[in-house]
């Protein structure tokens, strides 16, 4: 999968960081797939956040990389430095994908990376990034933002969520849910989920959707309907629609068609399952329903996703992870700020 380097430089903060190196600086157990060479690429010593790191190599090695991953940038009102902007340009230039997690976008706004493109930041920087750069599409309510060579995340968990979407990218489905079990986090959350909730479901078994989602999952082949759904959780149709957008940030139809489409990727991904199969599986009845619906979510009929994924990334012959099947939802202040990211 080549080179990931991650981009660091004094005022970079460290979670962000230290996420980006546990996705990519090792494979999961019992998946014997080549897997990325991390390199940490910086000024010297630098310090992020409490700690002093010392880099493998200069900035320079970005030209180098495949993939470079910018870190959250603790200040947001002060300039990143020339030196980093001038690198991760650069590297774009040469070829390199480049993701940025958290405030890293604004090193990226800096560089030219995201003029006239959709890109996300964390939720408390949106506004500052917009007024900074309005030539920048700045989406305040998605986890991450995928333009191909230039990706984008919110801050925290959705760094991680942006990291194991390119593994899924590169790796596919198995070996992306492989990773989060390591790390012990859902195996996807797509990039359109609100990255933000108000009134996110409570911990408790007895919440009105505790025992949904699961429930769902496993009868992704049924015609549900949200009268279904609110019958399962025994509560009116209303009122599951309150407590869907409170959980979600979307709609009950919504939100299992997007686990009708994630299924259908993997299915698409991991077998030679016909259309009209995989149709049936996920309940979208007939093939042209989900060529319809995946076209339109993914932006490409399911036979080119197949081609083109199995093109991309052949899993290695002795590969042994398998993951189990797992819902997976679908693709603002003055003055001195520190990044709440």
């Amino acid at each position: 999968m080549g080179t990931v380097a991650l981009a660091v430089t004094d005022g970079m903060l460290h979670f962000e960081l230290s996420v980006a190196y546990e996705v990519f600086g090792a494979a999961p157990d019992g998946v014997a797939v080549p897997w990325y060479d991390v390199a940490v690429c910086g000024p010297d010593a630098v310090r992020v956040g409490r700690f002093r790191l010392e880099p493998d190599h200069g900035l320079d090695r970005l030209q180098h990389a495949d993939t470079v991953i910018v870190p959250a940038w603790a200040d947001v009102d002060e300039d990143p430095p020339a030196d980093l902007v001038d690198a991760v340009r650069a590297a774009h230039e040469a070829g390199a994908r480049v993701a940025s997690l958290c405030t890293g976008a604004f090193v990226l706004a800096a560089a030219g990376l995201l003029d006239g493109k959709r890109a996300t930041t964390h939720w408390a920087h949106t506004g500052a990034l917009a007024a900074r750069r309005p030539e920048v599409e700045v989406d305040p309510d998605v986890l991450y933002v995928d333009n191909g060579s230039v990706l984008t995340s919110a801050g925290k968990a959705a760094a991680l969520d942006l990291c194991l979407h390119l593994v899924r990218l590169d790796h596919g489905s198995s070996i992306a849910n492989a990773v989060a079990r390591r790390l012990v986090v859902p195996p996807h959350r797509a990039g359109g989920q609100a990255q933000f909730v108000a009134a996110p479901v409570p911990a408790r078994d007895d919440h009105p959707l505790a025992a949904l989602f699961p429930w769902v999952v496993e009868r992704l082949d049924h015609p549900l309907t949200v009268e279904d759904l609110a019958r399962q959780a025994r509560i009116s149709s209303r009122t599951l629609g309150r407590h869907f957008r409170a959980a979600t940030g979307t709609t009950p139809l919504q939100w299992l068609l997007t686990q009708r489409i994630r299924r259908a990727q993997e299915l698409l991904e991991t077998t030679d399952d016909s259309v009209d199969s995989i149709a049936a599986a996920t309940g979208m009845g007939t093939a042209t329903t989900l060529r319809r619906h995946f076209n339109r979510t993914v932006g490409v009929p399911p036979d080119t996703y197949r081609r083109t994924f199995r093109s991309r990334s052949r899993p290695h012959p002795d590969a042994t992870a398998r993951a189990a099947t797992a819902p997976l939802p679908r693709s603002n202040d003055s003055g001195r700020r520190r990044s709440p990211s």
